[in-house]
């Protein structure tokens, strides 16, 4: 029998695969999936688990360390894992992310393209967040060493985010780069008024405790919003720690709460109550202004999302007088963006709140030649669509990371629109998408954009004509 933790020393590593680890071959030509390990270095391998023909494990010791790698600046790395490539330079990074597009289209898509341009890089490698998640929980994960030294009736209660394959614990965060000041304040803030009051963090395997969660959002037009989950309606609790934090953080423009009393911590189904401020922050993208409330979805990287639809206007090539379909608007970002490009644009979007946040604003903006339809694309789009909105000159699609449904591609297909415009979080099934799409069309220009530093995320933006 094989044995199941073993050491595999001196693996090269080659490149990078999903979710971020390293990948290398031994000399056997197993192929090992390794965390921590960045392309270019020589590592031993502790491995976990092994699996027909591939193994998986982490780091044991770095033998030779890649030209790439840098010191990590954030002092919760090697047990977070929200940025798994602080490690590797900026530079590295994007180097790679062009190397996943051009792997995903070319080589296993086979996807014919006319030009592959530069991934666009983002100007700022941290603090480029504009809303982050933290969880309350009463048992917070131990640092190495730390166990032995705690006494037996140790607070062990913690904030920050939940440690990966443990839903019961949280990272007790104290710097986060992702987000900019004031949100690390907010958050230890947040902590320490809750330990002076002596309210209790949640315990997810029990589900008692007061204190669930904290929602910040940020936004570059200075607005700043804070929602705060609790597990019980015990409003002098809830009432005296509101009360603090306006207090104690004064730049809060509107503060939120909501009460959570179910298993989990999805907020979508709960009714959100503004304590203090008008419960919405307003953000602004190029001359658009975008009212997001606690529920709302947007784009989280502010500055690179500006980036990403101008990539989309600029491949969408409008002059003024196109009809403009935009498939899994969200809360009708790009719409938009793109109406006053236009002549009249249509977006569909599955979840309803989405779409009272893309008519709200449209409104906000004075856009009249925008209409929005909730509803999933592949039962919505329809020959009566069609004839009610006009034959689209210029598709864009922007799904989820599972791709567009072969019903929806297939209707496509069908419709014919001269010029489509494909904006992808996952190159992977976008590829397969443009594969089915390449029956009539071709891939004219692909530009990958990166909205996550340090992370192995990458949005990929593709322009089609029909042929």
């Amino acid at each position: 029998m094989a044995k199941k933790h073993y050491i595999i020393p001196g693996i090269p590593i080659h490149g990078i695969a999903d979710r971020g680890k390293g990948v290398g071959r031994t000399a056997e030509g197993m192929t090992v999936f390794v965390d921590g390990a960045v392309p270019g270095d020589v590592v031993d391998v502790f491995v976990q688990k092994k699996k027909g023909g591939f193994a998986e494990g982490r780091v044991e010791q770095l033998v030779k360390a890649s030209p790439d790698r840098v010191e990590a600046f954030c002092k919760h790395f090697s047990i977070c894992g929200g940025c798994k490539w602080q490690n590797l330079s900026y530079e590295a990074q994007l180097r790679h992310k062009q190397q996943v597009v051009e792997d995903a289209l070319l080589r296993i898509g086979k996807i014919q393209i006319g030009e592959f341009l530069p991934i666009l890089g983002a100007p700022e490698t941290t603090f480029y967040r504009n809303k982050l998640e933290f969880g309350f929980s009463n048992k917070r994960w131990l640092l190495d060493g730390e166990l032995a030294s705690l006494p037996e009736d140790a607070d062990l209660s913690g904030l920050g985010f939940h440690k990966a394959g443990f839903f019961d614990k949280v990272i007790d965060i104290q710097k986060c780069w992702l987000q900019s000041e004031p949100s690390n304040r907010i958050r230890n803030t947040c902590r320490d008024i809750a330990h002076q009051q002596g309210l209790s963090f949640y315990d997810l395997r029990k589900h008692t405790g007061f204190l669930r969660n904290l929602m910040v959002r940020l936004t570059t037009t200075g607005e700043c919003m804070l929602l705060v989950s609790v597990a019980k309606d015990q409003p002098d609790l809830l009432k005296n720690y509101l009360d603090a934090i306006l207090t104690q953080i004064p730049e809060l423009t509107t503060l939120v709460y909501c009460i959570n009393t179910k298993l989990n911590d999805s907020m979508f189904d709960l009714e959100m109550r503004t304590y203090h401020g008008k419960g919405f922050v307003v953000e602004q993208l190029g001359d658009l202004r975008f009212k997001i409330g606690p529920k709302s979805f947007f784009q989280t990287n502010s500055l690179q999302g500006k980036r990403l639809y101008d990539v989309t206007a600029e491949f969408a090539g409008l002059s003024g007088n196109e009809v403009v379909y935009d498939l899994y608007t969200g809360t009708g970002s790009i719409a938009l963006y793109l109406a006053r490009q236009c002549k009249s644009v249509v977006g569909i979007e599955e979840i309803p709140e989405a779409i009272l946040d893309a008519e709200e604003n449209m409104r906000m903006n004075g856009i009249e030649n925008a209409t929005f339809y909730a509803g999933d694309v592949k039962n919505v789009l329809s020959q009566e669509f069609v004839t009610l909105h006009g034959r689209p000159d210029v598709l864009v699609t922007d799904p989820p990371r599972a791709g567009m449904h072969e019903k929806a591609v297939q209707f496509l297909l069908d419709l014919e629109a001269p010029r489509m415009v494909y904006v992808s979080c996952n190159p992977a099934t976008q590829a397969r998408d443009l594969q089915l799409l390449s029956a009539k069309y071709d891939v004219l220009k692909v530009r990958p954009v990166d909205m996550f530093p340090h992370t192995h995320h990458i949005e990929n933006v593709a322009q089609l004509a029909l042929r």
